[in-house]
């Protein structure tokens, strides 16, 4: 099993073009067994690339296909608009990769998703996406580092170590059940806490690592949930551990305002829930090994 998707989602690139990057992921995800059934170009309607239907409008592509998934890789101007859309065509989950959109556009979306389209979920903006293990991969993630099977969960705010991550676990044979990157700016359309708790209630997950990063005080919300609400396992790296107070590194999400949004004080936090907190990913997937083991 899986959480959000799996291999029955049907998925509709938003920004698809012969040359364009959603084409380019778009059949990547494909060629991962992904049912990629539509994509949408204003422009291009009624056009065919490399095999996938374009229409004009999500709703069409919804109408025609019935796709409950969409894929939106447009540049940050555009990717309000488009998350819109697609909620307003009934779309319940929708990832969006965009980097760079407006923090206050990223607010504005949230607060009406959260008031009109409360059946729409999103992932992003600024992420990697979602990899269900050998069932379903939207976004960028390289499929080949992931392995089905197995009993792990993973979500991250930072794409690059959430690779390495899925990697490590991959190279030890610990294979996963679903693996989410939400992204690391300041308004993500889905929280750590809403993939713990869908992990909680997902019956093939017995276990899930956590990676964060500094800024802001999604770890410390995390690690009230894990400590109210999760029975299952959790191992957590949280990036930044050097960084210096007031200076923006990597994201948006990523900067230190006084003493708030430390790596110091996100694993202390976590480690008072119960959290085992690893220095590094290796040392964190090597936890994990151990954790499985017991289980099984």
């Amino acid at each position: 099993m899986s959480i959000f998707v799996d291999a029955n989602t049907k998925v509709v690139v938003q920004g698809l073009s012969p040359t364009s990057q959603g084409l380019y992921h778009a059949l990547r995800n494909r060629a991962y067994g992904t049912q990629v059934v539509a994509g949408t170009n204003p422009k291009r309607g009624g056009e065919v690339v490399e095999g996938i239907p374009v229409f004009a409008s999500v709703a069409e592509a919804v109408a025609e296909t019935g796709a409950d998934a969409s894929f939106i890789a447009v540049p940050p101007t555009a990717a309000p608009s488009a998350i819109l859309e697609a909620a307003e065509a009934g779309v319940p989950f929708i990832v969006c990769i965009t980097e760079f959109t407006p923090a206050q556009d990223e607010a504005r979306v949230f607060a009406t998703l959260r008031r009109y389209f409360p059946g729409s979920r999103l992932l992003g903006p600024n992420c990697p996406g979602i990899i269900s293990a050998g069932a379903c991969n939207i976004g960028i993630t390289s499929g080949d580092i992931a392995l089905a099977g197995g009993p792990v969960g993973l979500v991250s705010r930072s794409g690059t170590v959430f690779y390495q991550a899925l990697y490590e676990l991959t190279e030890k044979g610990i294979g996963q059940t679903t693996g989410v990157g939400i992204g690391g700016d300041p308004v993500p359309g889905t929280s750590f806490v809403d993939c713990l708790a869908a992990f909680e209630a997902d019956p093939a997950t017995k276990a899930v690592i956590l990676i964060g990063e500094i800024g802001g005080n999604a770890e410390e919300e995390a690690a009230e949930f894990v400590a109210a609400e999760m029975t299952k396992p959790v191992v957590a790296y949280i990036a930044g551990v050097t960084a210096p107070p007031g200076r923006k590194m990597g994201h948006a999400g990523a900067i230190i305002s006084g003493s708030k949004g430390t790596a110091a004080a996100k694993m202390v936090a976590l480690s008072r829930a119960g959290v085992t907190v690893a220095r590094n990913p290796t040392e964190a997937a090597e936890a994990m090994v151990e954790i499985v083991r017991e289980l099984t």
